[in-house]
This record gives C-alpha cells, structure tokens and sequence, in this order.
C-alpha cells in the first residue's frame, strides 16, 4: 500500500481492486470510521481487528478467509458486509467460514449483509444472540434457515445503508 503522510486523519478508505499482495499495513490508519475492500488478498482478518474506530466495513471478494474471529474485536462496528464476487454468486460459489459465532460477538453492530459468505453448517443460529442487529440481508443459506432466523430474532429482511465517505 502506499504511504500517507498522516494515517491518523484517514477516516474513510477504499481499496477497490489494488492488486495489492498484502493489506497488513492497514493497521496504521487507527482512525478509520469506513472501510470499503474490493479483493482481499490476506488469508486473515488480523489487521483489521486492530482498528478500534472502525463503524462500517465492507469487503467485496474475500475467497482465502475462512476464519472471521478478528472481526469480534471491532467492538464499534455497526455495519458489516461480507460478499463473494457476482461472478462467483452466478455459479453457486460461496466462501466458506468456520463460524459466524465472531460476528455474534460485535456488540453494537446493527446492519448485516452475507452474500455468499456461509459457515460450514449453514446455520444462522449464533447471530440470534447479536440483540443490537436492525437487519440483514442474506445470501447462499437454504431458505428454510434464513426464514427460521428472521422469525426467531425479529431482524428485518434489508439492504444495509450506503455507505457514506467523508
């Protein structure tokens, strides 16, 4: 990534296709309020989760995570999206996580989007102890599931809000 003379007034960054090898130095931007990633190229979250301000996070493309715990550490987040490539969601092809239990975890978080980021068992049961959630757009789940889980947590079906960049 290149270098910003003061990473610290950075509050909103998008990375949309970069072809970057690593987003490690992502961590300098401690001040980040809105992230946009088009093309994770990490195999973790790690550097994320060092981002104590961060409110709004999406990433676009994210085919070598399979596990989502650095994200329980964004305690401010409010809205989080997570998607496979349109391309990717056209043939059925999903990304595949250990568990959405990290996600359960985020305290304030309100708008939810899982397009064709599902966990090994399908299951969206964890995310009915995530009590500040307002709604959720969801993707590749069977629909038997998604409608038992919009039943029982009293989520709305939504698109989260645009985001907004300063």
């Amino acid at each position: 990534m290149p270098t910003v003379a003061n990473p610290l007034a950075v509050a909103s960054l998008r990375i949309w296709y970069c072809s970057y090898k690593t987003l490690e130095s992502i961590t300098v931007f401690r001040n980040l309020r809105t992230l946009v990633i088009a093309d994770f190229p990490d195999a973790s979250l790690g550097p994320l989760g060092t981002l104590p301000n961060l409110r709004h996070l999406r990433i676009l493309h994210l085919p070598k995570i399979v596990d989502l715990g650095a994200l329980a550490g964004l305690a401010n987040l409010e809205t989080l999206s997570l998607e496979v490539l349109p391309s990717w969601d056209a043939s059925c092809k999903k990304t595949i996580v250990n568990s959405l239990e990290p996600i359960a975890q985020i305290a304030h978080l309100k708008h939810l989007s899982l397009l064709g980021v599902v966990p090994v068992d399908r299951s969206l049961a964890s995310l009915e102890r995530c009590g500040s959630l307002i709604s959720a757009q969801l993707h590749g789940y069977p629909r038997k599931e998604a409608d038992r889980f919009f039943a029982a947590s009293g989520v709305l079906r939504a698109h989260p809000p645009s985001l907004q960049f300063d």
